[in-house]
């Protein structure tokens, strides 16, 4: 299957540079798009949520985390389960039906830089948590927009 460009010049149109990874730190987030996938090895089904930076120097851009909710590892799976706890949780949404319930909700994520020998490096969510619940400040947080509020959403 193909698209037609017809009408295209690249000669128009500035070069995509590619993005870096985003630095470790704290970001208000919301969840745009899920999905369930099956895993590459098989036999397995892993959650795809796809969330969107709200606020600050990095605003707009994406993440995504993955979530083993079928695998052969039981561990795998509680490790999931208690990362679905914790978004539900952050949006206030406790015993969602479906995934498309937790979207447009802004949480607040903790994100780490993931380097592996060989490969890109990535980024990495490590926990979720609600906005309301506001973290010290470090110098490696992000800061929110300014006079945004819990019960505000910035976009």
């Amino acid at each position: 299957m193909s698209f037609s460009l017809a009408g295209f010049d690249a000669n128009q149109v500035e070069p995509h540079e590619g993005f870096d990874v985003l630095p470790a730190g704290e970001y208000d987030v919301c969840v745009v798009a899920s999905s369930m996938k099956d895993a590459k090895k098989g036999g397995g089904k892993f959650l795809e949520f796809e969330l969107q930076v709200l606020s600050g120097p990095y605003q707009n851009r994406k993440l995504w985390d993955r979530l083993n909710l079928v695998n052969s590892n039981d561990k795998a799976v509680q490790i999931a389960k208690g990362t679905l706890s914790a978004i539900c949780r952050a949006v206030g949404v406790l015993t969602p039906q479906d995934s498309s319930e937790l979207h447009n909700k802004p949480i607040r994520c903790r994100v780490k830089v993931r380097r592996q020998e060989g490969y890109d490096d990535t980024n990495e969510i490590t926990s979720y948590k609600s906005r309301a619940a506001q973290p010290q400040q470090t110098e490696q947080m992000v800061p929110a927009v300014a006079g945004s509020s819990p019960s505000q959403t910035p976009w």
